[in-house]
C-alpha cells in the first residue's frame, strides 16, 4: 500500500525512534497519531512533522500506553474513521541484577514493553482487518542477545518478538501483516533519562563501535526508515519477521 493518506499510530512519539518515525510517516503523506506521556515533547514532534509536510494531518494524544490503550484506538477511529498501521514503539529500559530487581520494576517494564502492546494490538486488530493494514513492533537486540543486568528488559523484548510471530500467524488469514524491528545501539536520550551522565554515555557510544560489525552506532532515522519499509507495499510478502537494525551486532560474539 502507498502510505499517503494512511492512518498511522506511533506510540512513544515524544522522542527518539518514535519521534523520527512519526516524522518519516508525515513525509510519506500519512495521517499520523502521535501518542506519548510528555505533552510538551509531543508538540515538538508535531512541529517536526509539520516541517516535513506542511499539509500533514495529525492527532496528538497525551496518554500512557499501560492504561490508555483503548482510549488511543478509540480516539484515532473517532478522528479518522480507520486505522492502517500501528507502530508499537513505546518502551522503557531498566537495569539490575536478579539479586537487586524488585517485583514492581519487573511489572513496570513488562506492563510497558509487552502488556501494552498486547492491549493496543487487541483493540486495533478489528480495524486493521478492515483496512488490511499492518503492525510494526519495536524490539531490541537485547531480545536476542543476553546482557548482564538486563534480564527484565531483555525478557520483555524476547517476549515481544515471539508475540510478533504469533500474532502474525493469527492475522495472516485476514491479510494483516505483523513484523518487528530490532535496533542495536541507537543514539537517543534513553540512557541519559535513566541517569547515565553525558560523559559516561559518550564513553558507552565509543565502546559500542567495537560491538557492532559496521564499526559504529546507529541513528534514529535508520530505524524509522526500516519501519517505513515494513509498513509499506515494499514488504508485502513479509510477515512474522524481526529485522535487525544493529550494524551486525546480532551476528557478533559477545564482548
Amino acid at each position: 500500500m502507498s502510505l499517503a493518506g494512511k492512518v498511522v499510530i506511533v506510540t512513544g512519539a515524544s522522542s527518539g525512534i518514535g519521534a523520527a518515525t512519526a516524522e518519516a510517516f508525515a513525509k510519506q503523506g500519512s495521517k499520523v497519531v502521535l501518542t506519548g506521556r510528555n505533552e510538551a515533547n509531543l508538540k515538538a514532534t508535531e512541529t517536526a512533522c509539520k516541517a516535513a509536510n506542511s499539509e500533514v494531518e495529525l492527532l496528538l494524544i497525551a496518554a500512557d500506553v499501560t492504561t490508555d490503550a483503548e482510549k488511543i484506538i478509540k480516539a484515532t477511529i473517532d478522528k479518522f474513521g480507520q486505522l492502517d498501521v500501528l507502530v508499537n514503539n513505546a518502551g522503557v529500559g531498566e537495569s539490575g541484577s536478579i539479586l537487586d530487581v524488585e517485583v514492581d520494576q519487573f511489572d513496570r517494564v513488562m506492563n510497558t514493553n509487552l502488556r501494552s502492546v498486547f492491549l493496543l494490538t487487541k483493540y486495533a486488530a478489528p480495524h486493521l482487518v478492515k483496512t488490511q493494514g499492518n503492525i510494526v513492533n519495536v524490539s531490541s537486540v537485547a531480545g536476542l542477545r543476553s546482557f548482564p543486568g538486563l534480564s527484565v528488559y531483555g525478557s520483555s523484548k524476547a517476549a515481544l518478538e515471539q508475540f510478533t510471530r504469533c500474532i502474525a500467524l493469527d492475522l495472516a488469514p485476514k491479510n494483516v501483516r505483523v513484523n518487528a524491528v530490532s535496533p542495536g545501539v541507537i543514539v537517543t536520550n534513553i540512557l541519559t533519562r535513566l541517569g547515565m551522565s553525558a560523559e559516561d554515555y559518550a564513553k558507552f557510544l565509543e565502546h559500542s563501535k567495537t560491538t557492532h560489525a559496521l564499526g559504529r552506532v546507529g541513528v534514529v532515522k535508520e530505524v524509522a526508515d526500516a519501519i517505513i519499509f515494513l509498513a509499506s507495499d515494499s514488504s508485502s510478502f513479509i510477515t512474522g519477521a524481526t529485522l535487525p537494525i544493529d550494524g551486525g551486532r546480532h551476528a557478533m560474539c559477545p564482548r
